[in-house]
C-alpha cells in the first residue's frame, strides 16, 4: 500500500535514505555526512501534511507490523515561483533491497505522478545519473524520456558522474486528470 508519509514517518525515513546515500553514493547528489547532520525535526518538515502542503513523500512499508522498515520511497516537490509552479520535481527514489522487483519502484513513482497532476502540475522532471539503467528503464515506463544531459554533474571521490535529465509531459501521460 502506497501512502503518503507524515511526520510521524520521519525516523523510518531518515533511516532508509541514510543507507540509501550509503549504498548508492552515485544515485544520489546528498551524501550520508550532509544529511546525517540534519535534525529529525528537517526530515520531519519534509514529510509535512500541513493544510496546503503539496511537495510529498510518499512510501510503503515492508509489512504491516508497527516496527517495520520503509521498504520504498519517492518524493515530489513543485516550483515555488509563478512561473515554474506547473513543473514538478521527483526526487529520492529508493526501493530496499529486499523488496526489489516487486513493482514498488514503479508504483511509487506512479504515485507522486499523479500527486503533481491532482496540484495542477503539467510535467514532472527528474535526474538520473548516467549508467544507472535499472533506474533509467523504469522511469521510462513511467511515461518519461531524455531531454539532456548534464556532464560532470556530481563528483563522487575522484570521479565526475553526468547527471541524465528526463521528462514526463502530465497532459499527454494517461492518468488522473487535475
Amino acid at each position: 500500500m502506497i501512502r503518503r508519509l507524515v511526520p510521524a514517518d520521519a525516523p523510518a525515513y531518515r533511516a532508509l535514505m541514510l543507507d540509501a546515500y550509503g549504498r548508492h553514493p552515485t544515485a544520489f547528489t546528498s551524501t550520508v555526512a550532509d544529511r546525517e547532520a540534519l535534525p529529525l525535526s528537517w526530515w520531519a518538515a519534509r514529510l509535512s501534511d500541513a493544510a496546503g502542503a503539496i511537495d510529498a513523500v510518499f512510501g510503503t512499508y515492508a509489512d504491516a507490523h508497527a516496527d517495520a522498515a520503509l521498504a520504498g520511497v519517492v518524493g515530489i516537490e513543485f516550483g515555488s515561483r509563478d512561473k515554474t509552479r506547473h513543473k514538478a520535481e521527483l526526487f529520492g527514489m529508493v526501493v530496499a533491497r529486499p523488496s526489489q522487483g516487486r513493482g514498488i519502484g514503479k508504483a511509487l513513482a506512479d504515485a507522486a505522478i499523479d500527486h503533481a497532476r491532482r496540484c495542477g502540475a503539467a510535467l514532472v522532471q527528474l535526474t538520473v545519473t548516467q549508467g544507472n539503467v535499472a533506474a533509467a528503464r523504469l522511469y521510462e515506463r513511467c511515461g518519461f524520456t531524455v531531454f539532456g544531459v548534464e556532464p560532470l554533474a556530481i563528483r563522487v571521490g575522484d570521479d565526475y558522474l553526468s547527471k541524465v535529465h528526463m521528462w514526463c509531459d502530465l497532459r499527454s501521460r494517461p492518468g488522473v486528470r487535475p
